[in-house]
């Protein structure tokens, strides 16, 4: 009866022990703000309380589920080692969520030697439990060996350390919770802050007035698109839109890179092809493998006299969108992204340019992330959605037409795929000047010219060697309708200046390119139609030099104006290059020649 007595108050005395050191742990764990601290403390009281050698504790890292042991006490120090999941008791029972009990590790063929021979201790027998609560493990407790040579681990043993683990797994899990949250809400702040930077990216509204402006609208905290657009010292606007392969933060520092380059060296850089073409030089020496930047810059020219003409260049980009007189036109991409090729060794990778005459119409560029974006009818908005809203909103501000663009494809924000950015420039704002009555006619505004009698009909290279022929030519008519000598002179020299120019500034020198000269007979004057092929030049660039300014050159226009009764720069009907079409008012009844 006394024996019975004195084991009940053992049991009675070990349980009350096995209470208190999980209440005490449970204590700390709860008010703790240094888990990992807490858990050294707490692997001391257990490897005490179980009367171990030693203790360890290991945590996995849930992401690549390496196994790392963090704590040590007693006889071991193995802090830092790191198992494989599966590896090794520990690396199984973590594995496999359950407690392992090994009385003789000789015997057990998941037993890690390895630390043994490491740190000379001799292991004999390992107590494991699991870091687990319900089905998540995150890690292990390890106890080795018995203090007293005679004594082993039992199935009590293992019971009691598997309680004790829980609570250590629950405060460790707790822990990383409040982590994440405080990691997320760094983040969250990281972001909302990455968000204001690239909100000052974007250009001020009112920058350039009412003739452009843009929207952007990020699927996420930070966006991979970007528009910009800065007015130059001569009125010109300069613009671009981009959009960055990927999603996240690599993209929005890419985007912020490009946005950068674009304003700072097109502050020097006045063409937009050139300036693609730097802009990618730069990003192929410095981006991340594989990701890469689509791209349209252009420059708006609406001073007087310059028809409001467009330079564009298009990096792999949307089509870019015209609309004009109830009509869409695109202007798909010459070249590749942005970041991908590497300018060859010695030229300066210049993208292709075309020009675009607006005409009052509206120019707009757009990401994927508009025409892939999803309707209220769960269908993507494509090309033919953006047409049609731009269609039945045309006579509406930018404003207002940009609006119910990103409308279409946010009605929820939160739902948006991808980045939506829209930038809109309008011709419709410039003034018209007198300047321009002639030269925004067309060649087909002159087709009664076509009844006329033919007297040349001669197309040459523009090289200065086959200008003999064009003016041997050009004199032959002239006689033929019967000018007088001085007045045919003075017609060849200004036919054969008007193709000068056309070599030096419309081909920018001697070229294979062709030049067509015609002339006809009409009642009462000869017409002069010359055509080149080269790009198209806007009638304002060509002004004749103040005659005060004494320097060699830049009368040739002087002198085409003084000679012809009447000098227009048209458009070709097919085809792009120029026509100027010029008129010599003639009376064969007298001696020569009269200007009218």
């Amino acid at each position: 009866m006394h024996m019975e007595t004195k084991l009940n108050e053992s049991i009675a005395f070990s349980i009350d022990r096995q209470v208190s050191l999980l209440a005490n742990m449970t204590a700390q764990f709860a008010n703790t703000l240094n888990v990992d601290e807490t858990l050294r403390n707490a692997l001391c009281e257990i490897t005490n309380y179980m009367n171990a050698e030693g203790g360890a504790v290991f945590l996995m890292d849930e992401a690549t589920q390496i196994i790392t042991c963090v704590a040590c006490y007693g006889a071991t120090e193995i802090t830092g080692l790191k198992l494989e999941y599966g590896q090794g008791i520990v690396g199984k029972s973590v594995a496999s969520n359950q407690g392992a009990l090994v009385r003789d590790v000789k015997n057990d063929p998941d037993f890690y030697g390895a630390v043994d021979d490491q740190t000379g201790f001799t292991t004999k027998s390992i107590l494991c439990a699991p870091l687990s609560v319900k089905d998540r493990c995150v890690g292990a407790i390890e106890l080795v060996n018995k203090k007293k040579a005679d004594e082993l681990f039992d199935e009590t043993d293992l019971k009691v350390l598997e309680t004790l683990a829980s609570s250590a797994a629950l405060a460790v899990i707790n822990a990383r919770m409040a982590r994440a949250l405080v990691e997320q809400e760094r983040v969250k702040r990281e972001l909302e802050l990455a968000a204001e930077i690239q909100r000052r990216f974007l250009p001020d509204a009112h920058e350039a007035g009412d003739t452009i402006f843009g929207i952007n609208k990020a699927a996420r905290g930070v966006s991979g698109d970007f528009f910009d657009y800065f007015k130059l010292p001569d009125g010109r606007i300069y613009f671009g839109l981009g959009d960055v392969s990927g999603k996240g933060i690599n993209a929005a520092l890419l985007m912020s890179k490009t946005a950068s380059l674009f304003r700072c060296l097109g502050k020097t850089v006045r063409d937009p092809g050139k300036l693609l073409g730097r802009i990618n030089a730069e990003l192929c020496e410095t981006a991340t493998h594989g990701m890469f930047v689509t791209m349209v810059a252009g420059i708006y020219d609406p001073r007087p006299g310059c028809e409001g003409l467009i330079r564009l260049a298009n990096a792999g980009h949307e089509p870019v969108l015209l609309f004009q007189n109830d009509t869409f036109k695109t202007y798909g991409a010459d070249g590749p992204p942005l970041g991908i090729v590497p300018p060859l060794p010695g030229e300066d990778g210049a993208y292709d340019e075309v020009q675009v005459f607006p005409q009052g119409g509206s120019l707009y560029i757009y990401t994927d992330g508009l025409t892939e974006g999803y309707t209220l009818t769960g269908h993507p908005l494509e090309a033919e959605g953006v047409q049609h809203i731009l269609r039945q909103y045309a006579h509406e501000s930018l404003t207002t037409q940009l609006d119910r663009l990103v409308e279409a494809v946010s009605p929820d924000p939160s739902a948006l795929r991808d980045d939506v950015t829209v930038l809109a420039l309008t011709d419709a704002l410039r003034p018209v000047h007198d300047s321009e009555t002639k030269v925004g006619q067309n060649e087909t505004d002159h087709g009664a010219e076509q009844d006329g009698d033919w007297l040349i009909d001669f197309k040459f290279p523009a090289r200065p060697g086959w200008m003999k022929l064009a003016r041997a030519c050009v004199r032959e008519s002239c006689q033929k309708v019967g000018c007088n000598e001085t007045d045919t002179s003075d017609i060849v020299l200004a036919v054969d200046e008007a193709c000068q120019n056309v070599i030096r500034h419309a081909y920018g020198g001697p070229s294979d390119e062709e030049i067509e000269l015609t002339v006809r007979q009409r009642p009462g004057r000869l017409v002069f139609r010359l055509r080149d092929f080269a790009p198209m030049v806007p009638p304002g660039f060509i002004k004749p030099r103040n005659l005060e300014d004494i320097r060699p050159g830049g009368l040739g226009t002087h002198l085409i104006q003084e000679v012809m009764d009447d000098v227009q720069y048209l458009r070709p009907t097919q085809g792009e290059g120029n026509l100027l079409r010029l008129v010599k008012n003639i009376d064969v009844n007298k001696k020569g020649t009269s200007k009218q």
